[in-house]
């Protein structure tokens, strides 16, 4: 949806921002010039002094600089590019993997260079592999950075220097044309009373800055943005809740007389926690207002089994249901599994998707404008103008976190009106800590699924160093042999389809060549849609013993017979995504499966309690608590990293002593400025949707 009148500050009114620059940063929600400058930094790099080669720690992240001694390329299994830089005091070795011809070039004998990344113990001495560099020459040396090095959640066209200059643009800009300097805000001495002081210093931290006070989220710069943000849930969270009270929802009251039948044909029996929640449901269908229900159970609970039964009864009371997904993937998996489920009781389920082909799109289409479709399921597809229902009464939405609050509005208008909504379902595999809960999903109710279905064995968690890597290749090669299957994931710290890839696909050539009597697959967000697929279909029939993988299996991948995940580096992720892929193994009743973080030493005390916890504990609530606690909703490395929903900066864990002042604050603004409410609604949260009368 639109924001509003607002085309006169379109990003691409900023120098060096084109077509395709503004579409990448659409994907991030980057839309308008101040979305930009809300666009914050996840952590911050200290580059502002240049260590000494000899006096260089191992393992900490630095700035060197010195002169380029020898560049050259060796073919030592793999092509690499190893220059050797001297400052006077030591000598260091720069190893490079990924490069392209021009890299090599300009790195010539004679000219210097600055580098900042971790030194770690090589051949031949100290080495950084793959660091951040400028050359320059002897007559022209570059400047020490003045200001701390913010570091943003990207996608994969984008890189940090771009990014970085597209908000330092956006700031310039808000400032000439006096944006967001708002008309409530108090005059204080205190630049960090001001919003685009605050936004200011946050983006640039001077030299001196406290850098593990910004790392803790406790700089009174951070700390007004930490209140607005969470006065800005707040605030939605009422609004939405007094939205759904405004209007009717759909008559649903009529139990399908295909219940029983649907029921029956599971195979299984469902849980005590499954039968709770279906009658929560049936409930809300018998209300005159629009249900608004947030669905949470770990995965592998049965949460898609509740979503059907409540399908079905939209059906048998004349409605069409709407199932979205963030993913592809997580779509095709709930089609293929609720076709199969309603293949004998003459229930019409269809599928669209970004990659549906024009004519199939057509038809599908069609018949879901003629009422012959009762559930359409799929991605962010479901949002576009010309996908249109007969009646929809039902929305339901699967990982919601990943989705803002105006896609969810969408959906919801496409069977509403002013005065009817749909009913709505949301449900998410990753449990909502409470105090999460308490401030931005205060507009729904809740029902829990908190057991899994009988003979589900718990995985158990290990971890082991990086220098026992041939000991667990070794070990897979034997579990693969067993007739067993196993997943391999490969994590990279950067958020790039194209970096991961070639990780993966190294990794891929790895292993196949230390156990060739194991058929291993490989799967990453680059392949095509057909390739994946038909990589996934050999994987789950045994004909692939081990998928080595990317992360892009997190959601979506249920193959009961895979009972091994290894996850490379695991230190890079949160405790969130841990749980996800560690959801994928474990899926078959009275079947032990595994776990294994590989990960690299040394780990910091973070890491450390993150792979404690995982070892520790399966339970999801749990695990999402301790997630908020050590990582925060600020601290979300974009949207692949996002466990929870994306919160700009704020961690209700961490700022809990900023929620009663919060909630009092929006009370207030509720009742006496709603033109206040709206701007911040649609600053933090970005509906762009007129609810000052809501």
């Amino acid at each position: 949806m639109p924001k509003g009148n607002t085309k006169d500050h379109s990003i691409i009114k900023l120098k060096g921002v084109g077509p395709k620059i503004a579409q990448s940063l659409s994907i991030l929600g980057i839309e308008l010039i101040e979305d930009a400058v809300f666009h914050l930094p996840y952590r911050y790099e200290d580059r502002t002094e240049i260590t000494k080669i000899s006096d260089a720690p191992y393992e900490l992240p630095i700035v060197i600089e010195g002169e380029i001694i020898k560049s050259t390329l060796i073919f030592r299994g793999k092509r690499m590019l190893i220059t050797e830089i001297f400052d006077g005091s030591g000598r260091i070795t720069m190893r490079m993997f990924n490069f392209a011809f021009a890299q090599h070039k300009n790195l010539k004998e004679g000219y210097f260079i600055r580098c900042f990344g971790a030194i770690r113990h090589g051949r031949n001495g100290k080495e950084m592999i793959h660091p951040q560099y400028s050359v320059f020459s002897k007559e022209e040396p570059l400047a020490i950075e003045k200001n701390l090095t913010p570091i943003y959640p990207l996608t994969s066209s984008l890189q940090q220097g771009r990014m970085r200059r597209i908000i330092q643009g956006a700031l310039l800009y808000c400032e000439q044309k006096n944006l967001l300097k708002e008309k409530w805000e108090k005059n204080s001495e205190n630049n960090f009373d001001n919003l685009l002081g605050a936004l200011a210093f946050i983006h640039n931290p001077p030299a001196d800055a406290d850098i593990d006070m910004l790392a803790s989220g406790q700089h009174p710069a951070q700390r007004k943005l930490i209140k607005e943000e969470l006065v800005a849930h707040i605030l939605c969270a009422g609004m939405l809740k007094r939205e759904t009270e405004k209007r009717r929802g759909p008559s649903m009251k009529v139990s399908s007389s295909k219940e029983k039948e649907f029921i029956d044909s599971l195979g299984f029996v469902l849980t005590e926690a499954q039968d709770k929640v279906w009658s929560e449901i049936k409930k809300d269908f018998n209300k005159e207002t629009p249900m608004r229900r947030l669905l949470q159970g770990d995965v592998g609970s049965g949460k898609t089994v509740i979503s059907a039964l409540a399908a079905l009864q939209a059906k048998q009371n004349g409605y069409q249901t709407a199932f979205m997904c963030p993913t592809e993937l997580l779509s095709e998996q709930h089609y293929e599994n609720i076709s199969n489920w309603f293949s004998k009781l003459d229930i019409k389920v269809d599928i669209l998707l970004g990659s549906t082909k024009a004519k199939d799109r057509k038809r599908v289409l069609e018949e879901l404008s003629n009422g012959v479709t009762d559930i359409l399921i799929g991605t962010h597809a479901l949002f576009q103008e010309d996908v249109i229902f007969s009646s929809v009464g039902l929305t339901i939405i699967d990982e919601q976190h990943r989705f803002g609050v105006h896609q969810r509005f969408s959906l919801l208008e496409k069977g509403g009106s002013a005065k009817q909504s749909p009913h709505q379902l949301i449900m998410t595999a990753t449990p909502i800590p409470r105090t999460l809960s308490m401030t931005v999903y205060g507009s729904l109710e809740t029902s829990i699924i908190d057991e899994l279905p009988p003979g589900r064995i718990p995985v158990k968690t290990f971890s082991r160093p990086n220098s026992m890597r041939k000991k667990v290749i070794k070990r897979v090669e034997e579990v693969c042999l067993e007739g067993q299957r196993a997943y391999w994931v490969c994590t990279l710290i950067e958020l790039s389809d194209e970096l991961e890839a070639q990780a993966a696909e190294e990794l891929f050539k790895e292993i196949s060549d230390q156990i060739p009597k194991i058929k291993v697959g490989l799967v990453h967000g680059r392949l095509k849609k057909d390739e994946k697929q038909q990589i996934i279909n050999k994987f789950r029939k045994g004909q692939i013993e081990l998928l080595v993988c990317t992360t892009v299996i997190e959601v979506g991948m249920d193959i009961p017979e895979a009972s091994l995940m290894i996850i490379e580096n695991p230190e890079r992720l949160g405790l969130a995504q841990l749980h996800q892929l560690r959801g994928r193994v474990g899926r078959k009743a009275n079947t032990d499966s595994n776990c294994l973080l590989l990960y690299k030493d040394p780990l910091s005390p973070l890491a450390q309690e993150r792979i404690s916890t995982m070892e520790k504990t399966n339970d999801g609530f749990e695990i999402a608590e301790k997630d908020l606690e050590l990582r925060g909703g600020g601290d979300i490395h974009g949207l692949k990293q996002s466990g929870l929903m994306n919160l700009k900066i704020a961690n209700p864990v961490r700022d809990s002593d900023l929620l009663e002042s919060a909630q009092k604050e929006a009370f207030s603004i509720a009742k006496n400025n709603k033109s206040q409410a709206k701007i911040l609604i649609d600053r933090w949260i970005g509906t762009g949707q007129d609810y000052s009368d809501a």
